[in-house]
């Protein structure tokens, strides 16, 4: 149950899907879109070292048009929980999925350093409302103590498509060449759109103005959404900023990785693009492995009669401090010892990473899910903006990644501190009320 309280309607948002064995025909979908979404974000990570040779780009640029995603992902977050909260999960995603993935495809068709970074900034747009989808498809659909696993198995999804274009892209890009490689990659997948629209049709129903999961014949009690002015304003809540300061720390030191591990053993501890392409891939695979151990002992732990909120932040600190160890990582000598240390970091942030978006879900109103995972990722794609050009501008004025993978560390020690210390009272929408509990939750 939610753990709000109150009386507790005759139906609540599509309770039947929550009790069906096909929700996890849906946690499907939402693994395979996340696995979409990362390969596309992460295709240029592996063409980058490519292109700096043929492009003759520095690292300092390159790690600009590595951020230029970032600069739009980041700015649209907000305005896409929100949207997700207005008009529904299906049909946002559904758009955003084929703006972002024609979008990507696009960058094998432009010329230019100014061109390149615009159409990474359209894929930003596009994929800005993925992670908001999720989790309000989540909130609605799955019982609050499957969560975990639920979170755990797409965001599996988030490094598996990572992996699998680390793996496969050296290959794609040696036979097409990087606007080939893009073009590939960028439009078969837009057939994921035909049967997410065709599932969630009879589950997401819309009456009259009502939130989007409302049954029919509720419509006229369903609350009024809050204004995008006064989502926004939740942002003063104490437990929204340290959701919004603790996520920035985890996805600075994710996008350290997502953005610069391929470079960073191709060009720093130099590694052939065969070893590259291991190396690159199998951390993200390990870390995989144990995001949806995370989900899953989470979730045992809270069926034990563990409080929620204190099973999840313990998770995502101990996952933090593990991730520390890409301090090290950049010092020791032995470029495998690196490696090795450098997978275990990827592991650590494995075990906060689904611990942080079901926090979120935890500590939140289901009627703001959307809109509070639209700000913590707006936080979080703030060091995605950051993290890239700061690391290829520390590696190109030192000649070496040590003193970047070193600020990581600290700011990862803030995020510890953030979740931990800020993180407690539970936020209600703006100008309401409890809300009811859900039914079958």
């Amino acid at each position: 149950m939610d753990s709000t309280t109150g009386p507790a309607p005759a139906q609540a948002s599509t309770p039947q899907l929550r009790d069906s064995p096909q929700r996890w025909w849906l946690a499907a979908l939402l693994v395979s879109s996340m696995m979409v979404l990362y390969a596309h974000r992460g295709a240029l990570s592996i063409a980058a070292p490519y292109m700096i040779k043929e492009l003759n780009l520095s690292t300092a640029v390159m790690g600009a048009l590595l951020s230029a995603f970032f600069w739009s992902y980041w700015l649209m977050q907000v305005p896409a929980g929100w949207l997700v909260d207005r008009f529904g999960a299906r049909r946002a995603y559904a758009l955003g999925f084929a703006f972002w993935s024609i979008s990507s495809a696009f960058t094998g068709l432009v010329g230019g350093l100014a061109a390149l970074m615009f159409v990474r900034m359209l894929v930003g747009v596009g994929q800005a409302v993925a992670f908001p989808a999720s989790a309000r498809a989540v909130a609605n659909w799955f019982r609050d103590k499957e969560r975990g696993t639920v979170t755990g198995a797409y965001l599996s999804g988030v490094r598996l498509g990572q992996a699998l274009i680390a793996a496969i892209g050296v290959f794609l890009l040696a036979k097409y060449g990087w606007k080939g490689f893009f073009i590939a990659i960028g439009l078969p997948p837009l057939i994921w759109i035909l049967p997410w629209m065709l599932f969630l049709k009879k589950w997401e129903v819309r009456e009259n103005g009502a939130a989007p999961g409302t049954p029919r014949g509720a419509a006229a009690a369903a609350p009024k959404p809050a204004s995008f002015l006064q989502s926004l304003a939740l942002l003063r809540e104490r437990t929204v900023l340290g959701i919004f300061l603790g996520f920035f720390a985890y996805d600075y030191a994710w996008f350290v990785f997502l953005t610069w591990l391929p470079g960073y053993l191709k060009l720093e501890r130099g590694f052939s693009d065969r070893e590259m392409a291991i190396y690159s891939a199998v951390p993200f695979v390990a870390m995989s492995l144990v995001i949806v151990g995370s989900g899953v002992l989470s979730d045992f732990l809270i069926r034990r009669g563990l409080r929620e909120t204190l099973v999840r932040k313990w998770l995502i600190a101990v996952g933090l401090a593990v991730a520390c160890l890409i301090v090290p990582a950049g010092l020791v000598e032995d470029k495998m010892t690196a490696v090795w240390l450098l997978s275990i970091s990827l592991c650590g942030l494995g075990i906060s990473s689904p611990n942080t978006w079901t926090l979120t879900q935890a500590v939140c109103s289901r009627r703001i899910v959307g809109t509070v995972s639209g700000i913590q990722n707006f936080g979080g794609n703030l060091g995605g903006v950051l993290a890239p050009s700061v690391t290829g501008l520390i590696a190109h004025q030192t000649q070496s990644f040590s003193l970047a993978l070193t600020l990581t560390g600290v700011i990862l020690v803030g995020g510890i501190l953030s979740y931990w210390l800020l993180i407690g009272q539970r936020v209600e929408p703006p100008s309401s009320g409890p809300e009811p509990a859900p039914v079958g939750g």
